[in-house]
């Protein structure tokens, strides 16, 4: 397996609609993370072994920027052809993800905080794999 490294996201359009929301990539393609997401005070520590997506948009939620968090999967070549970043954190790790929001490894869970005051948009949070998807907005 190659090494995978951190790669900056670039700025995404997102649509908020009523099932959850839509990110476009640079390229063109769509992903739809289903369901309204759960609001969450403060910080989030997804359940262990899932797939981490952080999105932060602007303050009508038109552009944002998206992040995986440790994945291992996705060449740098098809981060960058689709806009989205990537962060790769050691065992209990933590890194400033976005002005106002952390990320940081808790075992085999990743934990999203995000300080609402010094963060100008919204912040969420998708965890998935192919047994169940989480999806999370953190409030103030």
């Amino acid at each position: 397996m190659s090494t995978r490294s951190n790669v900056a996201p670039s700025t995404l359009s997102v649509d908020l609609v009523d099932g959850g929301v839509v990110v476009q990539y640079l390229d063109g393609r769509e992903t739809f993370y289903n369901g309204v997401p759960e609001r969450v005070e403060g910080a989030v520590k997804t359940p262990p072994g899932k797939e981490v997506h952080v999105l932060v948009t602007d303050t009508d939620g038109v552009e944002g920027v998206m992040t995986y968090v440790n994945d291992r999967n996705t060449h740098n070549d098809i981060l960058e052809a689709t806009g989205v970043g990537r962060l790769m954190l050691a065992p209990d790790e933590r890194e400033e993800l976005f002005p106002g929001v952390a990320v940081e490894t808790e075992g085999y869970s990743v934990r999203v905080e995000a300080d609402l005051e010094v963060v100008d948009g919204r912040v969420f949070v998708f965890a998935e794999d192919e047994m169940s998807e989480h999806a999370y907005e953190l409030t103030g």
